[in-house]
Protein backbone atom coordinates (compact mmCIF):
# COMPACT_ATOMS: atom_id res chain seq x y z
CA UNK A 1 0.00 0.00 0.00
CA UNK A 2 2.94 2.26 1.01
CA UNK A 3 4.70 1.99 -2.34
CA UNK A 4 1.32 2.34 -4.04
CA UNK A 5 1.06 6.17 -2.78
CA UNK A 6 4.67 6.60 -3.20
CA UNK A 7 3.92 5.65 -7.40
CA UNK A 8 0.92 7.86 -7.43
CA UNK A 9 3.49 11.03 -5.65
CA UNK A 10 5.88 10.30 -7.89
CA UNK A 11 3.51 10.24 -11.21
CA UNK A 12 2.04 13.15 -9.61
CA UNK A 13 5.22 15.10 -9.34
CA UNK A 14 5.82 13.84 -13.27
CA UNK A 15 2.95 15.11 -14.27
CA UNK A 16 3.28 18.56 -12.63
CA UNK A 17 6.75 18.33 -13.78
CA UNK A 18 6.07 18.20 -17.13
CA UNK A 19 2.82 20.54 -17.15
CA UNK A 20 5.29 23.19 -15.63
CA UNK A 21 8.34 22.85 -18.42
CA UNK A 22 5.30 22.65 -21.14
CA UNK A 23 3.73 25.60 -19.62
CA UNK A 24 6.80 27.24 -19.65
CA UNK A 25 8.36 26.39 -23.13
CA UNK A 26 4.87 27.31 -24.84
CA UNK A 27 4.41 30.81 -23.20
CA UNK A 28 8.17 32.06 -23.13
CA UNK A 29 8.83 35.38 -24.37
CA UNK A 30 11.61 35.39 -26.98
CA UNK A 31 13.47 38.83 -26.40
CA UNK A 32 15.13 40.98 -29.60
CA UNK A 33 19.07 40.78 -29.41
CA UNK A 34 20.42 43.49 -26.95
CA UNK A 35 22.65 46.11 -27.12
CA UNK A 36 26.52 44.73 -27.06
CA UNK A 37 24.93 41.19 -28.33
CA UNK A 38 25.50 39.93 -31.79
CA UNK A 39 22.08 39.99 -34.57
CA UNK A 40 21.33 36.29 -35.24
CA UNK A 41 22.10 35.52 -39.21
CA UNK A 42 19.49 37.69 -41.22
CA UNK A 43 19.93 36.74 -44.85
CA UNK A 44 18.60 38.99 -47.44
CA UNK A 45 17.82 38.66 -50.90
CA UNK A 46 20.23 41.13 -53.07
CA UNK A 47 18.59 44.19 -54.47
CA UNK A 48 17.38 44.17 -57.89
CA UNK A 49 17.66 47.72 -57.92
CA UNK A 50 20.97 48.83 -58.98
CA UNK A 51 21.39 51.68 -57.33
CA UNK A 52 20.38 50.19 -53.65
CA UNK A 53 23.04 47.11 -54.44
CA UNK A 54 25.80 49.69 -54.90
CA UNK A 55 24.69 51.73 -52.32
CA UNK A 56 24.96 48.53 -49.64
CA UNK A 57 29.03 47.83 -51.40
CA UNK A 58 27.37 44.20 -52.06
CA UNK A 59 28.75 42.32 -55.32
CA UNK A 60 27.49 39.27 -56.57
CA UNK A 61 25.65 36.69 -55.10
CA UNK A 62 21.65 36.40 -54.96
CA UNK A 63 22.07 36.58 -51.11
CA UNK A 64 23.85 38.67 -48.14
CA UNK A 65 24.41 39.12 -44.79
CA UNK A 66 23.79 42.07 -42.46
CA UNK A 67 27.81 42.55 -41.56
CA UNK A 68 28.40 41.87 -45.45
CA UNK A 69 26.93 45.50 -45.75
CA UNK A 70 30.32 47.91 -46.72
CA UNK A 71 29.54 50.30 -43.76
CA UNK A 72 30.63 51.29 -40.11
CA UNK A 73 27.43 51.19 -38.90
CA UNK A 74 24.09 49.73 -40.07
CA UNK A 75 21.03 51.11 -38.91
CA UNK A 76 18.08 48.76 -39.24
CA UNK A 77 14.37 49.45 -39.23
CA UNK A 78 11.91 46.49 -38.79
CA UNK A 79 8.59 48.10 -39.84
CA UNK A 80 5.32 46.66 -41.41
CA UNK A 81 2.99 48.32 -44.28
CA UNK A 82 -0.06 48.04 -41.76
CA UNK A 83 1.56 50.36 -38.98
CA UNK A 84 0.15 53.00 -38.51
CA UNK A 85 3.67 54.29 -36.59
CA UNK A 86 5.91 52.94 -39.62
CA UNK A 87 4.24 54.81 -41.93
CA UNK A 88 4.11 57.98 -39.11
CA UNK A 89 7.76 57.51 -38.80
CA UNK A 90 8.81 56.84 -42.96
CA UNK A 91 9.03 60.88 -43.53
CA UNK A 92 11.59 61.03 -41.14
CA UNK A 93 13.53 58.42 -41.73
CA UNK A 94 13.98 59.80 -44.81
CA UNK A 95 14.98 62.75 -43.47
CA UNK A 96 17.83 60.36 -41.30
CA UNK A 97 19.12 59.13 -44.62
CA UNK A 98 19.58 62.54 -46.46
CA UNK A 99 21.20 63.81 -43.05
CA UNK A 100 23.43 60.73 -43.14
CA UNK A 101 24.12 60.88 -47.38
CA UNK A 102 24.44 64.46 -47.26
CA UNK A 103 27.47 64.72 -44.49
CA UNK A 104 30.99 63.88 -45.62
CA UNK A 105 31.40 62.39 -42.51
CA UNK A 106 28.60 60.08 -42.20
CA UNK A 107 28.19 58.93 -45.91
CA UNK A 108 29.14 56.14 -46.99
CA UNK A 109 29.95 55.27 -43.14
CA UNK A 110 26.27 54.96 -41.72
CA UNK A 111 24.17 52.78 -43.75
CA UNK A 112 20.09 52.13 -43.51
CA UNK A 113 17.63 49.10 -44.50
CA UNK A 114 14.05 48.29 -43.94
CA UNK A 115 12.79 44.78 -43.30
CA UNK A 116 9.45 44.81 -43.52
CA UNK A 117 7.76 42.13 -40.61
CA UNK A 118 4.90 39.97 -42.40
CA UNK A 119 4.93 42.20 -45.72
CA UNK A 120 5.28 40.58 -49.23
CA UNK A 121 7.61 42.12 -51.85
CA UNK A 122 4.35 43.66 -53.13
CA UNK A 123 3.85 45.09 -49.90
CA UNK A 124 7.52 46.22 -49.15
CA UNK A 125 7.14 48.08 -52.79
CA UNK A 126 3.70 49.48 -52.12
CA UNK A 127 5.40 51.17 -49.12
CA UNK A 128 8.45 52.29 -50.44
CA UNK A 129 6.59 53.83 -53.52
CA UNK A 130 3.81 55.15 -51.33
CA UNK A 131 6.41 56.58 -48.93
CA UNK A 132 9.19 57.59 -51.23
CA UNK A 133 11.64 55.26 -49.25
CA UNK A 134 15.29 55.77 -51.15
CA UNK A 135 16.89 53.52 -48.91
CA UNK A 136 16.88 49.24 -49.70
CA UNK A 137 13.23 47.50 -48.16
CA UNK A 138 13.05 44.01 -47.79
CA UNK A 139 10.23 41.70 -47.16
CA UNK A 140 9.82 39.15 -44.45
CA UNK A 141 6.48 37.46 -45.71
CA UNK A 142 6.98 34.49 -43.69
CA UNK A 143 8.13 36.10 -40.32
CA UNK A 144 11.16 34.10 -39.94
CA UNK A 145 13.28 37.02 -39.66
CA UNK A 146 10.76 38.81 -37.34
CA UNK A 147 11.05 35.21 -34.90
CA UNK A 148 14.64 35.44 -34.64
CA UNK A 149 15.19 38.65 -33.31
CA UNK A 150 12.40 38.22 -31.01
CA UNK A 151 8.89 39.11 -32.67
CA UNK A 152 9.62 42.70 -31.67
CA UNK A 153 6.88 45.31 -32.39
CA UNK A 154 6.82 47.72 -35.39
CA UNK A 155 8.61 50.25 -35.41
CA UNK A 156 11.69 48.56 -33.79
CA UNK A 157 15.68 49.35 -34.60
CA UNK A 158 18.37 48.10 -34.33
CA UNK A 159 21.87 50.04 -34.94
CA UNK A 160 24.72 47.35 -35.81
CA UNK A 161 28.55 48.45 -36.05
CA UNK A 162 30.38 45.98 -38.61
CA UNK A 163 34.15 45.55 -37.97
CA UNK A 164 36.73 45.38 -40.96
CA UNK A 165 37.05 41.60 -39.75
CA UNK A 166 33.54 40.62 -40.94
CA UNK A 167 32.18 40.74 -36.91
CA UNK A 168 29.68 42.52 -35.52
CA UNK A 169 27.60 44.02 -32.60
CA UNK A 170 24.45 45.86 -31.41
CA UNK A 171 25.24 49.21 -30.72
CA UNK A 172 21.30 50.34 -30.48
CA UNK A 173 18.27 48.06 -29.75
CA UNK A 174 14.95 49.74 -29.21
CA UNK A 175 11.35 49.89 -29.91
CA UNK A 176 9.29 52.86 -31.19
CA UNK A 177 10.34 56.32 -33.18
CA UNK A 178 13.49 57.67 -33.66
CA UNK A 179 13.42 61.16 -31.74
CA UNK A 180 16.19 63.30 -32.47
CA UNK A 181 18.41 62.66 -35.62
CA UNK A 182 21.36 64.69 -34.26
CA UNK A 183 21.73 63.00 -30.87
CA UNK A 184 21.08 59.76 -32.20
CA UNK A 185 23.96 59.72 -34.85
CA UNK A 186 25.97 61.02 -32.13
CA UNK A 187 25.89 58.67 -29.54
CA UNK A 188 26.23 55.89 -32.24
CA UNK A 189 29.34 57.20 -33.38
CA UNK A 190 30.44 57.66 -29.79
CA UNK A 191 29.20 53.79 -29.34
CA UNK A 192 31.04 52.52 -32.46
CA UNK A 193 34.06 54.03 -31.68
CA UNK A 194 34.37 56.57 -34.75
CA UNK A 195 34.79 60.29 -34.62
Amino acid sequence: MRDAMINKIIRCLLVLSFVAVFTYTAFAVTRPPSEEGILPEIVLPVPQILEQKKYLGLSGGTTFTIPQIKASVVIVEIFSMYCPYCQAEAPSLNKLYYKIQNNSRLEGRFKLIGIGAGNTTFEVDYFRNNYKIPFPLFPDDDFSIHKKIGEVRTPYFFAVRINKDGTHRILYSHPGRLKNHDQFIKMLLQRAGLK
